[in-house]
C-alpha cells in the first residue's frame, strides 16, 4: 500500500512512517498542501492521510484540489479539529473517514483498511463481457476468471483506479516496479502479454502520453 501522508507535526509523521512501513507500507511525508499537490507521482497514492490545520495550504483546501483534479483516491483526514462543523467540512470536502487525535496506529490501520475495501469491493466493466474485481484483482472475461501475474494484476488495479485518464509509463513503471530499474521495453512486454489473455483489448495507448482503460460504454 502506498500512503500520502499531510502532517506538519515532524514527530507524529515520523511515527506514522516507521508503523505502516514495518508493515510493509510505503509513506511519503508532505509538511504542506502546496508540497502534495505539486508531487508528480500524486496518481500512485492508494489513500491520503491528512491533518487539517497544516500550513500554505491545509488539508481540507488540499482534499478540495484533489477532487477538482479528479483524483478520486481515498483521502482519511486525521487531526485535533474535532468541532463538528471541521468533520461536515471534511466530508463535504470528499473525504472517506475523519479520525480525531490522539489515536491509537491500531485504529488508523483498522480504519484505512476498512475504507481501502469499502471503495475496491466492486467490479468495473471494461469490455462487452469483462470485469476487473478491485476488490480481489481478478480480470473476468465471460464469466471465467482469467490468470494473471502479479505485475499485470498490479498494472489492471492501477489503471482502473484511475479509468479514463492517461498514465504515462514512467508512473506506472514506478507503482508496479516502486525502486527497480525498469525499461519503457519491459511494460510494453507485460501490456502486450496481459492482452494476449483477454477476447478485448480495454488498454489504450494514447501516443507520446502513455495508457488508459476507459469504463466501457454498452452503448
Amino acid at each position: 500500500m502506498r500512503i500520502t501522508l499531510l502532517e506538519d507535526d515532524s514527530f507524529i509523521a515520523q511515527e506514522i512512517k516507521i508503523y505502516f512501513e514495518m508493515k510493509n507500507h510505503q509513506v511519503e511525508v508532505f509538511e504542506n498542501g502546496k508540497e502534495l499537490l505539486d508531487n508528480p507521482n500524486i496518481n500512485t497514492v492508494d489513500i491520503f492521510i491528512l491533518d487539517i490545520n497544516t500550513p500554505i495550504k491545509n488539508g481540507i483546501e488540499t482534499l478540495k484540489e484533489l477532487r477538482k483534479l479528479n483524483i478520486q483516491t481515498p483521502a482519511v483526514f486525521l487531526t485535533s479539529m474535532s468541532d463538528i462543523d471541521y468533520i461536515k467540512l471534511g466530508f463535504d470536502a470528499g473525504c472517506s473517514d475523519y479520525i480525531r487525535k490522539p489515536f491509537h496506529f491500531e485504529e488508523l490501520e483498522i480504519r484505512i483498511n476498512k475504507v481501502l475495501f469499502s471503495e475496491n469491493a466492486k467490479k468495473i466493466q471494461i469490455g462487452p463481457q469483462h470485469f476487473f474485481d478491485l476488490s480481489r484483482k481478478e480480470l473476468i472475461d465471460d464469466e471465467k476468471i482469467v490468470e494473471l501475474s502479479e505485475n499485470e494484476k498490479n498494472l489492471l488495479f492501477f489503471l482502473i483506479k484511475n479509468i479514463n485518464h492517461v498514465l504515462n509509463s514512467n508512473v506506472i513503471i514506478d507503482y508496479i516496479w516502486q525502486d527497480k530499474i525498469i525499461s519503457d521495453n519491459t511494460l510494453r512486454t507485460l501490456i502486450k502479454k496481459l492482452r494476449s489473455k483477454s477476447s478485448y483489448d480495454f488498454i489504450k495507448n494514447i501516443r507520446g502520453s502513455g495508457y488508459k482503460i476507459e469504463k466501457y460504454d454498452k452503448h
